[in-house]
């Protein structure tokens, strides 16, 4: 069951990623920018809960991520909206790329959307972006 904390976090959310969406295809608006990062943050923030947010956020590996997401952030709000969103996609990246095998395969078993990730062309990309294809391969020594 969904508490109301986390129907809001996930609401604020995408509210979020729709206005990052907006602000960057209407050539980087600074104030949809800022409100798209406001809106992420405190989303995130009602989702996962203020505690686990700053552990997620304040590990010693995703440091350099945090680093740029914030600092992208914080270029956005000073004024230098393209600079920023380079950086703050950067630290996007750096934070979240663990997730993003997860999001292709669940986006592949979707009715519209899997057959067209599973094109020949995009499904290289796809595999590439998901950092390789199909099942992990390892390789056990009998020593």
């Amino acid at each position: 069951m969904i508490n109301n904390n986390r129907k809001i976090g996930i609401g604020l959310t995408a509210f979020g990623a729709a206005f990052l969406f907006l602000g960057v295809l209407l050539l980087f608006d600074r104030g949809l920018l800022a409100l798209g990062n406001m809106l992420f943050l405190s989303g995130i923030t009602l989702l996962i809960g203020a505690r686990k947010t700053v552990r997620f956020f304040l590990r010693p590996g995703k440091l350099r991520g945090t680093v740029c997401f914030l600092g992208g952030i914080a270029m956005v709000l000073w004024g230098w909206a393209f600079v920023g969103m380079l950086v703050e996609v950067f630290g996007i990246f750096n934070l979240f790329g663990n997730f993003f095998p997860i999001v292709f395969a669940f986006l592949r078993n979707m009715p519209i959307i899997g057959p067209i990730l599973n094109l020949p062309g995009i499904s290289r990309v796809v595999d590439k972006l998901s950092g390789g294809g199909g099942l992990p391969m390892y390789n056990e020594r009998t020593d």
